[in-house]
């Protein structure tokens, strides 16, 4: 396997747009993306599990139905969320995007990302689609920026593996700043392959992949009301299809996981007002499920976030997260180190402190990543989550979001 260029383009037979439309007020910014293939592909999607569910989301539940899908639509700047209208737009917009595509309606995921509770008007959303559609190039660029709110770099990454002899590409985009808590899907997250799997092998792997990696984020503790990951899977590649699991099935899963990882650091390291990104490793744990619930209990921890903004080796605020989590743990047994490219340092072995240069540590906690190490010593399970500090801009940034 190999990391490429592209993004959600580099899978044959993919393209992509994204332009500024008008929903949002900086004509600089862009508002609408697209992202298409030549041919109907299969598809799947996993949503965010807040009873609140932006418009967008019901209407793409309704779509994927059939596990098929050709086209994503997505706009910024507006969530579509909580509007009596709402799924009259969100439908109305993969109305007009397939008549201009010559595609059916229920072949078009549609996304939205912004302010929640305010109204839509699909004036600037139809009045963009055709230049949006004329502009679709083999680059991913401008798709990338057109999902974005209060990110400050856009995120993507591509692979190349094989699978039954033949060259396959799997790529995504991904937008991710704030409002994102660990209880799934975290953010908008748009991935293409050319692989050839069948829609329901597709669920599958999309359903157990974001299990180790896009509920394993956490930003703020706040769970938003339009998180989506959708995959569509065209099959040009010319692979035979995957039906079931077996050795094709695990490439493919690989392929997958390594996109998810690389989409969820980006996100985690971009998180509103962060200057590094956190990521804690658990390993030893007496199960899976202790793992997790360690991992993410520590990257959710304020006290211990803002500790990493101010390059602080607080170890015990570390220890605290782990004894709150309800995690299984035995309290005296754990281990927790702090890693960086400056180096590693222990700060508590057995449950206890332990002697270490403060100024180390602060060489070490002044990095733009940082890992947190805890070794449990009661199993052989392991698992990782990803977060970042808690800095004076994340307030600032949520303190006028709308104004």
């Amino acid at each position: 396997m190999n990391f490429i260029t592209g993004g959600v383009c580099a899978a044959k037979g993919f393209s992509a747009n994204g332009i500024h439309c008008g929903i949002r007020k900086n004509r600089e910014k862009r508002d609408l993306s697209l992202i298409y293939s030549q041919v109907k592909a299969n598809a799947a999607a996993v949503y965010t599990t807040n009873l609140v569910k932006g418009a967008p989301l019901k209407v793409t539940k309704q779509h994927l139905s059939d596990g098929k899908a050709q086209a994503i639509i997505c706009n910024s700047g507006n969530a579509n969320t909580c509007n009596t209208n709402g799924e009259f737009i969100a439908d109305k917009t993969c109305e007009i995007l397939a008549n201009k595509l010559g595609i059916e309606k229920n072949d078009v995921i549609v996304a939205s990302t912004g302010v929640i509770g305010q109204p839509l008007d699909i004036t600037p959303i139809q009045n963009g689609i055709p230049s949006l559609v004329d502009g679709l190039c083999d680059k991913s660029e401008y798709a990338e920026e057109g999902i974005l709110t209060t990110d400050t770099v856009a995120k993507s990454v591509a692979v190349s593996f094989t699978v039954g002899g033949k060259q396959c590409k799997l790529g995504g985009i991904a937008k991710g700043s704030g409002m994102i808590h660990p209880n799934m899907a975290t953010m908008l997250v748009f991935i293409t392959t050319d692989c050839a799997i069948s829609s329901q092998m597709l669920q599958k792997a999309l359903s157990t992949d974001i299990q180790s990696t896009f509920n394993m984020i956490s930003i703020d503790g706040d769970t938003s009301t339009n998180d989506m990951v959708a995959v569509m899977a065209n099959g040009l590649a010319g692979n035979a299809e995957i039906l079931s699991e077996g050795k094709d099935f695990d490439e493919f899963m690989k392929a997958l996981n390594t996109v998810n990882v690389s989409l969820c650091r980006m996100i985690a390291g971009d998180g509103e007002g962060a200057t590094k990104l956190l990521e804690c490793e658990v390993v030893n744990a007496n199960s899976l499920e202790t793992a997790k619930t360690v991992a993410k209990s520590v990257v959710c921890s304020s006290l211990t976030k803002a500790a990493m903004f101010g390059a602080d080796a607080n170890w015990g605020r570390v220890l605290c997260a782990i004894g709150y989590s309800g995690a299984d743990v035995d309290v005296n047994k754990i281990d927790v180190k702090f890693i960086s490219p400056k180096g590693e340092i222990s700060v508590c072995e057995n449950g206890a402190g332990v002697d270490f240069s403060e100024e180390k540590a602060k060489e070490i906690l002044l990095e733009k990543e940082i890992t947190i190490y805890v070794n449990l010593k009661d199993g052989s399970f392991s698992s990782t989550a990803w977060g970042c500090d808690l800095t004076y801009e994340y307030v600032k940034i949520n303190g006028d979001y709308r104004t």
